[in-house]
């Protein structure tokens, strides 16, 4: 297992990454393409039930996949699993999905990677239902500051969205963050991560490599790190 080192950029979120120097990333693979993780120096992998890709008939399927896959070191969280109004199958089948991988995170041990679009009530009625010891990590945030208010009340770290984190506007959110509970991400788009980091440390008034031992704090924290060490 390859976990990330001081002065590495952290992209917490890609599909179809490629090892760079200097870059950690987390490859996210979705139970319905069936890959397996590969070892490779700045990789490690998450693995869950995207909901776009979800439907009555796979359902139990994908989770035995998921259940299979996850035990894998490589793999060191579930996900990205959570909730889309505008597409996938029903909000009913969505739960029943996202539940089952909160059990398999709690029962592993392994964090949740979360994809939610217009979808907050569920998330939010989930957590309140299960309160997991396991924490959460909603990935392209680009919600207001109200938002990210009611989730980071309820523990969970947010990633912004990679195009959000770039513009000007981002900025007044970002300032209202506690830094101890963010992440950054490409999520496997045309984009830099590196660029992203120093748009950000700018935001923040820090030099990278300040906004980078904040973004390593914030990984061990979430992925339990010193466990991840014993287990790797």
């Amino acid at each position: 297992m390859y976990l990330p080192l001081p002065g590495d950029y952290i992209d917490i979120h890609v599909h179809g990454g490629s090892p760079a120097s200097g870059v950690f990333i987390l490859e996210s693979l979705m139970a319905h393409e069936e890959k397996s993780p590969v070892a490779l120096a700045g990789v490690a992998y998450t693995y869950g039930i995207h909901p776009w890709f979800l439907n009555e008939g796979n359902h139990r399927q994908l989770l035995i996949s998921v259940a299979n896959s996850v035990i894998n070191p490589e793999i060191i969280a579930i996900g990205e699993a959570g909730f889309d109004r505008l597409r996938g199958p029903s909000m009913l089948i969505q739960r029943i999905a996202f539940e089952e991988q909160v059990a398999i995170s709690e029962e592993t041990e392994k964090p949740v990677i979360i994809h939610c679009v217009r979808a907050w009530d569920e998330l939010l009625s989930v957590q309140k239902k299960l309160k997991p010891r396991m924490p959460w990590l909603v990935h392209g945030f680009r919600g207001n500051r109200e938002l990210a208010g009611q989730l980071l009340a309820k523990g969970m770290y947010l990633s912004l969205w990679f195009d959000f984190a770039l513009k000007p506007e981002s900025g007044e959110l970002l300032r209202s963050l506690p830094i101890n509970r963010i992440f950054l991400e490409t999520d496997g788009a045309e984009a830099d991560i590196r660029n992203i980091y120093l748009k950000v440390a700018t935001d923040l008034d820090l030099d990278v490599d300040e906004l980078k031992t904040s973004l390593l704090n914030n990984f061990k924290s979430f992925f339990n790190y010193d466990s991840l060490l014993t287990t790797g």
